[in-house]
């Protein structure tokens, strides 16, 4: 995510200080996906920095709610009626003008009171031009800052990770460095850095990685040179590593089961291309997005999309096994709240059981369309034990033809049969990962 302009431009404008109310309004207090609301809130502004603006503002606000709500409950005599949720949704942006983003003070607190009248509240201007200047003036009472973690979520982090727990809480709270995957197919990552360089963007390397770069300052895409044409794709170090864990042979038959978003299909065929590629998932919508991000990578021709269940083999398998399986399977996302932080105002304890349930029956049948001798790669963006390690242990114990293989310390820690990597180690996304080999 790129950083929001300072400048007079970027933080001026009341348009965009409401297009981040409504958006958290609509995650906060009516359970909707931040990812989904930015999709629709994001193009409907013009001016690149105010869409970086919007998007700095959202986030800042997701991974520190707790804060803001301690402001609100210090300083309203009354709690806000459920009907001013839009008003209480602005005054989280303003507060995270202020603290954590540091934007000027006097132009952040003139657009967010403009920004009532926007919404339409024009009568309530006068309480949130008080409270954001005695934010101003005071600061924002310091909080719990992971008070807004549900309690179960912590509890089992707290068992799963002991000693790690409070990193954990920590990292999913802080920014991300944004992460590059440069198309080998073009060019070579040494050749894009300097053409990044040329363009003033600074990156890093990191050698267990060969196709990654490293921006430790986020850049917004439109300014990556080359993006346009398929030079580069913005992926987590974490899912970069998925293809070396998978490690299919040359012109092998390979399943990426869950396929969407789709960048991990992509940098398999980047790596490459004589693999004979099928990419399966439920979603028809997200599988039209991803012919588009394959076409900007000019691979569009080198993979069968398949709208389908997964663990429905009947309804699109054709029956010729496959060498390897990719199975990036549906989980809590745990591992990457630091990216979607609204996941915690979404996740329910009674979504695991559920989602252990799909994983477990995703492999079964996943393991049916293997060809005896191949792999299947196992893979979560999750932390938590009973997706990953427990997961897989039980797979093992129930399928006799099925032997783990050892991963290398790259994929993180030991963890049961696989490797867990937990959020922010090494400036990574939390990911597990188990490569199995099916007996011949």
């Amino acid at each position: 995510m790129p950083r929001p302009d300072h400048s007079p431009s970027a933080t001026s404008g009341a348009a965009s200080r409401a297009a981040a109310a409504r958006v958290l309004d609509a995650v906060l207090h009516h359970g909707r996906s931040l990812k989904a609301e930015l999709a629709v809130a994001l193009p409907r502004i013009a001016d690149p920095r105010d869409r970086a603006l919007v998007e700095a503002i959202c986030f800042a606000v997701l991974r520190h709610p707790a804060r803001f709500e301690s402001a609100l409950l210090a300083w309203v005599p009354r709690p806000l009626p459920k009907r001013d949720s839009e008003l209480k949704a602005l005054l989280f942006v303003g507060f995270a003008q202020l603290d954590p983003l540091g934007l000027p003070a006097h132009a952040a607190v003139a657009a967010t009171v403009e920004a009532v009248r926007t919404l339409g509240r024009r009568h309530q201007a006068g309480l949130v031009n008080a409270l954001l200047r005695r934010a101003q003036r005071e600061g924002l009472p310091p909080g719990e800052p992971h008070a807004h973690w549900p309690k179960w979520l912590r509890d089992q982090i707290e068992r799963d990770w002991p000693e790690d727990a409070e990193a954990i809480l920590d990292a999913s709270a802080a920014e991300p460095p944004m992460w590059l995957r440069v198309n080998r197919r073009q060019q070579s990552r040494n050749d894009y850095r300097a053409r990044m360089q040329e363009a003033g963007i600074e990156s890093q390397v990191d050698e267990r990685l060969p196709d990654a770069l490293r921006l430790d300052t986020p850049a917004a895409v439109a300014a990556l040179p080359g993006f346009a044409e398929g030079a580069a794709s913005v992926q987590d170090a974490s899912a970069q590593l998925v293809v070396e864990a998978l490690a299919a042979p040359p012109s092998a038959r390979v399943l990426d089961a869950c396929a969407a978003p789709g960048g991990k299909t992509a940098h398999l065929l980047e790596r490459d291309a004589s693999l004979q590629l099928v990419a399966l998932d439920i979603d028809a919508q997200r599988l039209d997005r991803m012919r588009s991000g394959f076409t900007r990578l000019r691979l569009g021709e080198r993979v069968q999309l398949l709208a389908a269940d997964a663990a429905d083999t009947q309804a699109w398998w054709d029956g010729t096994p496959f060498d390897a399986v990719l199975l990036d399977a549906p989980c809590s996302a745990t591992g990457i709240i630091r990216r979607q932080p609204d996941v915690l105002q979404h996740r329910r304890a009674s979504d695991l059981t559920a989602l252990v349930a799909t994983q477990s029956r995703l492999l079964d049948a996943l393991w049916a369309t293997l060809a005896p001798g191949g792999v299947l790669l196992y893979a979560t963006c999750s932390i938590l034990k009973a997706e990953n390690e427990a997961q897989v242990d039980a797979f093992l114990a129930r399928t006799p033809d099925a032997v783990a293989e050892a991963l290398d310390d790259r994929f993180g820690r030991a963890s049961g049969a696989g490797r867990q990597r937990l959020p922010g180690e090494l400036g990574y996304d939390g990911f597990f990962y188990a490569r199995l080999r099916k007996n011949a």
